[in-house]
């Protein structure tokens, strides 16, 4: 067996039919990135939410659709990306998130909305390991489209609200913001 062999037996083969369906793509800074169709709502123009105390940094506050109160999510800061001033193209996805057996909706802040793309299962490829230091469990996969790269996300990872206290706080922010509070304190 030569080395070239090896190394395409060493890649993973593409995701099964699971994967498969229609693709709403979106831009965040210049990266494509999408979510599977079925689990969109709606899609509305940046809005400002309310927001509310003791949430994580990511979590902007909620808004209120149609009588629904729906947590807003800026993936920019859920995913550690640079920040950006909101401008027209700037919108919320609504999405619908299963946990527990039980369904939740949230609005997903991003640059802008680009495309829908119906992928197979073979058109799709697991997310590479990148070892404990960088988390994957949110990316569903990875698809070649028109010669780039698309980041597909695995909606219902994307948010942990069972690492979430009554109050929408990671115990992690918890820990961090008394540190803060007795760094300030001892000043």
């Amino acid at each position: 067996m030569t080395a070239l062999n090896k190394q395409v037996e060493d890649i993973d083969p593409p995701i099964d039919g699971e994967a498969a369906g229609q693709y709403l793509t979106f831009m965040l800074a210049g990266e494509e990135y999408g979510v599977e169709i079925l689990k969109v709502q709606e899609i509305k123009g940046w809005d400002t939410a309310t927001p509310i105390p003791n949430t994580p940094e990511h979590v902007l506050g909620v808004l209120n659709l149609r009588g629904a109160v729906v947590p807003i999510i800026d993936l920019r800061k859920r995913f550690d990306l640079e920040k950006m001033v909101y401008g027209p193209t700037t919108v919320v996805i609504v999405v619908k998130m299963n946990h527990e057996d039980q369904e939740r909706t949230v609005g997903l802040v991003v640059d802008a909305v680009a495309d829908v793309y119906r992928l197979e299962g073979n058109d799709i490829q697991p997310a590479p390991e990148m070892g404990a230091a960088v988390k994957t469990e949110y990316i569903r996969g990875l698809a070649t489209v028109e010669n780039k790269m698309v980041i597909l996300l695995e909606i219902d990872k994307l948010v942990d609200f069972n690492s979430m206290d009554s109050n929408g706080v990671h115990p992690a922010e918890k820990v961090a913001a008394g540190a803060e509070s007795e760094t300030a304190l001892a000043q």
